[in-house]
């Protein structure tokens, strides 16, 4: 029933100013509306919602991921915009915190400014 319609993303914020500049400025998401309940962000087609919450306790895994050919590249990149990335200290993971996955798949997660765990994944 749903497998043909497109995602809807939320992440939560408690703090609307350091979550718009993070996402517009840093990520450099389209902002296309922004309301007193949510800023909605274009996700290269996906409708990202980043809703006032109030204060909340992030989730301590992944709630947001972006699939990337090059994450060496993607890494490089959000570094130089102020990113700083996880080291969880899994084997696997190297000193910039990208982590080789067994089956060959790649991750690094970072942390927007309300500590929502996000990602960028290169897939094989």
């Amino acid at each position: 029933m749903l497998a043909s319609k497109k995602i809807v993303a939320f992440v939560p914020t408690s703090d609307y100013g350091k979550a718009k500049g993070f996402y517009a400025d840093v990520l450099g998401l389209a902002l296309t509306s922004e309301d007193p309940v949510a800023m909605v962000f274009d996700a290269n087609g996906i409708m990202l919602r980043v809703v006032k919450a109030g204060k909340f306790t992030p989730q301590q895994f992944t709630v947001l991921g972006w699939e990337v050919s090059d994450i060496e590249a993607a890494v490089s990149a959000l570094e130089k915009k102020g990113v700083k990335f996880e080291k969880y200290g899994m084997p696997g993971q190297d000193e910039r915190g990208i982590w080789s996955a067994p089956g060959g798949a790649k991750v690094a997660w970072f942390k927007d400014p309300d500590g929502n765990v996000l990602s960028v994944s290169q897939h094989n």
